[in-house]
């Protein structure tokens, strides 16, 4: 950590550039002695991504910024806030701490907060930052966070584990037993020193290899942000055996969408069927990833299309988690009789069906776009159809 870059003149640099082309910045070079280009620019990289994503960091003075990898990887704020908003207590480790955000979000639930961070660079610049922002109760520990657990016995309220979905022999990796660290071979260390353990898992993590992997998991969070999922929250407490739930949510602005079930329910429900009503509903996306869709029938009395289209219907408009169409017109799959409506522009979906969107939209010769919504699927009867339908 150069504190050099933290100089006012330095600083403004950094600021004034942030729109600025980056080719032409490092072509140009910079003027500062102690602080060399490459440096600087890697700031303005970092702080660029914090816009939107780290709105409290980047509109903070003197933040001192990692290497934008390190931004890339780090929760949102929006997210950090969601999972900080789940847990309470007198005291949290954070075994993972990375850039320190979900440790800053915890800090206003907790009364004190350790942060563990492997990589000494990135700890110093942590440890400023939190100064900075007026965070005097976070403990930065520079130590691998299990290795620090092993040599201690203190109780926590609870552990916040992040493992790395980077694998340095095998790349990126989608199943807990290659992230790092290994979560599963320690989790009897982890429940040593508490009984309550928050996990974060990448959206690519298929759900049940993930309880297969884990114990007395008692509930998972969908976490999505505008209908993109962006993290699985996993909440362990120590010998719990009842049911697991799901809850899923889809965080729009100042509204969130809510969808919870029992995994169990989802097993044991049996769902209606019916062919295309009035209107049409789509899942938002943490639903989809759920699997909850014999719930979610049950929970709005809504028949699905085909078991495997997870698409619904009804006559009446109901308030639903997803997209709602109002629709149009059905018809047969049939280039025929989709030639004489008429239709050039549209968006497209297919849900259980045997071509992609690119093949249909050469086929039918659709451009995207538009106020209409199609809907290429598979009926209850096991028919092609195409829903014409507008977004409500």
């Amino acid at each position: 950590m150069n504190k050099a870059i933290l100089n006012i003149e330095i600083q403004d640099f950094i600021n004034s550039n942030l729109k600025s082309d980056i080719t032409k910045l490092l072509l140009k070079g910079t003027a500062f002695e102690a602080v060399d280009t490459k440096a600087v620019i890697e700031q303005i990289e970092a702080k660029r991504r914090c816009v939107t994503k780290l709105p409290t960091w980047y509109h903070h003075d003197n933040i001192y910024y990692p290497n934008k990898l390190h931004i890339e990887q780090t929760s949102s704020e929006i997210t950090a806030k969601y999972k900080s908003d789940l847990i309470e207590g007198q005291s949290l480790i954070d075994l993972t701490g990375g850039f320190g955000v979900d440790s800053f979000y915890f800090a206003k639930r907790f009364k004190h907060v350790v942060h563990c961070e492997m990589d000494q660079a990135l700890h110093e610049i942590v440890s400023h930052n939190y100064k900075e922002l007026g965070c005097d109760h976070i403990e930065c520990i520079n130590a691998d966070g299990i290795a620090y657990l092993q040599h201690s016995d203190v109780q926590y309220d609870w552990i916040y584990i992040d493992p790395s979905r980077r694998h340095e022999t095998k790349g990126k990796v989608f199943f807990l037993k290659d992230c790092l660290p290994n979560v599963p071979i320690h989790l009897n260390l982890l429940f040593k020193r508490s009984k309550q353990i928050m996990i974060k898992t990448s959206p690519l993590l298929d759900i049940s290899a993930g309880i297969r992997a884990l114990n007395f998991v008692k509930t998972i969070h969908v976490v999505a942000v505008h209908s993109e999922v962006k993290e699985l929250l996993w909440i362990l407490e120590r010998d719990y055996k009842a049911g697991i739930e799901m809850n899923t949510v889809n965080i729009k602005g100042d509204t969130i969408e809510r969808f919870n079930f029992l995994l169990e329910e989802e097993t044991a429900t049996e769902p209606q069927f019916s062919g295309p009503l009035s209107y049409l509903y789509e899942p938002n996306s943490a639903i989809m990833k759920s699997g909850g869709f014999n719930a979610l029938s049950n929970a709005f009395a809504l028949p699905k299309l085909h078991r495997h289209s997870h698409l619904y219907v009804s006559h009446e408009r109901i308030d639903f988690p997803g997209r709602t169409f109002k629709i149009a017109e059905i018809l047969p799959y049939s280039k025929k009789l989709f030639k004489k409506l008429g239709i050039t522009k549209a968006n497209i979906t297919t849900r259980n069906f045997p071509e992609t969107v690119q093949h249909i939209r050469k086929k039918l010769n659709i451009r995207d776009g538009g106020d209409t919504y199609l809907f290429f699927t598979t009926d209850y009867q096991n028919n092609l159809i195409v829903i014409v339908s507008e977004r409500v």
